[in-house]
């Protein structure tokens, strides 16, 4: 099957508008996954910070879930230890580790963020390219139904004699 050039263009618009689709979807969930990873190290470090009760459930999700996307970071830096709070004789610790990693992940997430702009900007530009191609066909064909078309015809006191109504 032969394509002439117009479907050729209009396929790999096509063909690029899904991938930059699919790529901006993936970002999305990326830049989702950062923003619940940086939560949870926030919440972890104020959590270690302030020595909260470990056998707590809501500290020890927080904390199982700290160690997962810690994992890369661990043994970067020492904790600090601040000393134990009052009532349950837990360890205050100062993380650096944690700090660490919500920079790193922060400035990923940034990236994530600057690459969807810029997807988002790609698919609009290639909407607006989509936009424009329909309308160069929709008035080449208009024009090529109308070439072999008369124009309308000129009234006979139009045509070589006086004005009307002078006379």
């Amino acid at each position: 099957m032969a394509y002439n050039s117009g479907e050729q263009a209009g396929y790999w618009r096509s063909t690029s508008k899904v991938a930059v689709l699919v790529a901006r979807a993936i970002a999305y969930l990326v830049y989702f996954y950062l923003v619940v990873v940086e939560i949870i190290l926030s919440l972890g470090f104020f959590l270690l910070l302030f020595g909260a009760n470990p056998s707590s459930g809501f500290a020890q999700w927080i904390y199982r879930s700290l160690d997962r996307s810690m994992e890369p970071f661990r043994g970067i830096f020492t904790p600090v230890e601040l000393g134990t709070t009052a009532g349950n004789e837990i360890k205050s610790v100062f993380d650096t580790s944690v700090l660490f990693a919500m920079i790193i992940y922060g400035i990923l997430a940034v990236a994530i963020y600057s690459l969807v702009t810029w997807l988002t900007y790609r698919l609009d530009r290639l909407e607006r390219e989509e936009q424009v191609a329909s309308l160069i066909e929709e008035t080449a064909a208009s024009r090529s139904a109308t070439a072999g078309v008369p124009g309308p015809m000129p009234a006979a006191s139009d045509v070589g004699g006086p004005p009307s109504g002078s006379g």
